[in-house]
């Protein structure tokens, strides 16, 4: 009985000890599995890192009754985000894992994506694995796979555009009035009942105006004397005649007690005649319910002698009646037009009454010196001078938005182009400016929103919905907005999507104001593996913004040069 004991506690002995020699051979050998990233240098794009890690199991190297768990894990400052496990077992384990043969050995593999944090630009990707025989385990030594996180797409830019709505100002206005006078048939002479007509007092009234006021000038008179197709041609054109000169005469009276010199009159004149007044006569038939219309628009259709169509319209006996009564008269006549030009103030003066005597001015005047305003504080006061000036007015508001946005004011500008969409809702640039205002506060969402919504309102939107596709990764589509913009986001969008010469040549049409233009120019340089032009742009970059010297120590944009001595000398 006792041999039987000792011989059961050996035959356990030697179990565990196989157990845990096994686990120990497979740790001393870990070193032999090999690993594949892709990509090689982790990236964030769209706020996710993504990573695909593929393992070489060697032959003889996974225990037939072992299970093995690995474990992605990146690790960084601060914490470590342990990503999706898979196990595996060898040929021995009943159980329902994928299984490593021995003899063969095998592959797995990995696919996922995990949350980006600034901390994680510094860190490290690494593969764990717990291998387990029985009720033993053991852990294996993790295994460095990458060094940190490229996160270049968060140099965008957040500078969306928001837009100014236009004003309608027109410094000059013309002014054109106009008056007929009529003569019984085969006269020329002006009745006196003519010149009390209703548009004829007008015309007077309209020169008498424009005599007296300042900002008022005198552009044109044109007289146009016409006779009526009936009757002989020479006729016609003596009447034609006739009528221009007592328009004329007429005329001369009245522009006579302007201000106007005699020279000057006769510049602005322009004197014509119609003999026989045949496209007047068919407009007003084509216009007037006679009977025999279509007859006799056909006939002027087919007939171009003038003899020949006042035959056949006179064959048609009972509508002549009716073209004599009621056509005809209309045009026997003298038509004057006399232009006037209203001069408005001088930008000068639009900006002083703009600040001193906002009534003087109209709202087109007051959002026209908005524009003239020079500084941004000067802009809003007159903008929201405009506010109150004119309440009902949605461009005051966007504007005074507008200009509160470029401020800073998020809040004041909040407040402005809400009124202003209360006043005209859905109006394209103050959606935009709505959408530009959510995108500073951090709101994406509504941003991309809203921008969608307000694609008519021009470039400016391209632009913006640029910069929501380099935040959200997809950067084809960002060159595609840019494309009528020359600036760094556009650069930036070029570099993200693979395209490096083309954003090398952006880079340099983009003024170089701003270091952050310089970094980008280092970063592009880095990529196409130009080691002079990265160090001479990316000193004017760190000497001129501290944050950009801190953010290039651990930029893995220039991790081929983290031990080039002129590049630590920069950082240091």
């Amino acid at each position: 009985m006792k041999r039987i004991n000792y011989l059961a506690s050996f035959l356990f002995a030697a179990v565990i000890l196989s157990s845990c020699g096994g686990l120990d051979k497979m740790k001393e050998e870990a070193s032999n599995l090999q690993y594949n990233v892709t990509p090689k240098v982790l990236e964030m794009h769209a706020g996710k890192v993504k990573y695909d890690i593929k393992g070489d199991i060697p032959a003889e190297w996974f225990n037939k009754k072992a299970i093995v768990e690995f474990t992605p894990v990146y690790k960084y400052e601060g914490g470590e985000e342990v990503l999706e496990s898979k196990t595996f077992q060898g040929e021995s384990v009943e159980a329902n894992n994928m299984v490593i043969g021995y003899e063969t050995g095998g592959s797995i593999e990995f696919s996922g994506e995990f949350d980006y944090q600034e901390a994680m630009r510094v860190g490290e990707l690494e593969m764990r694995a717990t291998a387990t025989i029985k009720d033993k385990s053991l852990d294996l030594l993790g295994y460095k796979l990458a060094d940190g996180v490229v996160s270049t797409p968060l140099l965008v830019m957040v500078d969306p555009m928001p837009i100014a709505a236009t004003d309608n100002f027109e410094r000059i206005v013309s002014e054109t009035k106009e008056a007929d006078i009529h003569y019984v048939i085969q006269q020329s002479s002006i009745r006196k009942s003519e010149l009390k007509s209703e548009d004829i007092a007008g015309l007077e009234e309209f020169v008498k105006e424009a005599n007296k006021e300042a900002n008022k000038e005198f552009k044109g008179i044109e007289v146009s004397s016409y006779a009526s197709p009936d009757g002989p041609e020479k006729l016609n054109e003596r009447l034609s005649e006739q009528r221009k000169k007592s328009a004329d005469k007429y005329l001369a009276k009245v522009i006579g007690k302007t201000k106007l010199s005699k020279e000057d009159a006769e510049t602005l004149y322009s004197l014509k005649t119609t003999a026989e007044d045949w496209d007047g006569f068919k407009t007003l038939v084509e216009g007037s319910s006679i009977e025999d219309k279509d007859l006799i628009l056909r006939v002027l259709s087919m007939y171009s002698d003038p003899v020949v169509r006042e035959k056949e319209i006179k064959n048609i006996s009972a509508t002549y009646k009716v073209l004599a009564d009621d056509i005809l008269p209309q045009l026997r006549r003298s038509e004057i037009k006399i232009k006037v030009d209203k001069v408005g103030f001088s930008d000068e003066e639009i900006l002083d009454y703009a600040v001193n005597n906002p009534d003087t001015l109209g709202i087109e005047e007051l959002l026209y010196a908005g524009k003239l305003a020079e500084g941004l504080d000067a802009k809003a006061t007159v903008y929201k001078t405009a506010t109150e000036k004119h309440e009902g007015c949605f461009r005051a508001f966007n504007n005074l938005g507008f200009v509160n946005i470029l401020m800073g004011n998020l809040t004041d500008a909040k407040v402005a182009l809400e009124k202003a969409n209360e006043l005209k809702a859905g109006d394209a640039i103050i959606t935009n400016n709505l959408g530009v205002i959510a995108l500073m506060e951090g709101d994406k969402e509504t941003a991309k929103t809203n921008f969608l919504n307000a694609t008519d309102a021009g470039n400016a939107v391209d632009y913006n919905l640029g910069i929501i596709n380099i935040m959200e990764g997809e950067y084809e589509a960002a060159v595609n907005y840019f494309q009528n913009h020359q600036a760094f986001n556009t650069a930036l969008a070029m570099l993200l999507a693979g395209k490096n010469d083309s954003a090398n040549k952006t880079i340099d049409v983009v003024e170089k104001e701003d270091p952050k233009n310089y970094y980008l120019k280092a970063v592009i340089n880095a990529r196409i593996g130009a080691a002079a032009d990265v160090l001479s742009n990316f000193r004017p970059a760190i000497e001129n913004d501290s944050d950009l010297k801190q953010l290039a120590k651990t930029d893995l944009e220039f991790r081929n040069y983290f031990e080039n001595e002129t590049f630590k000398s920069l950082v240091e």
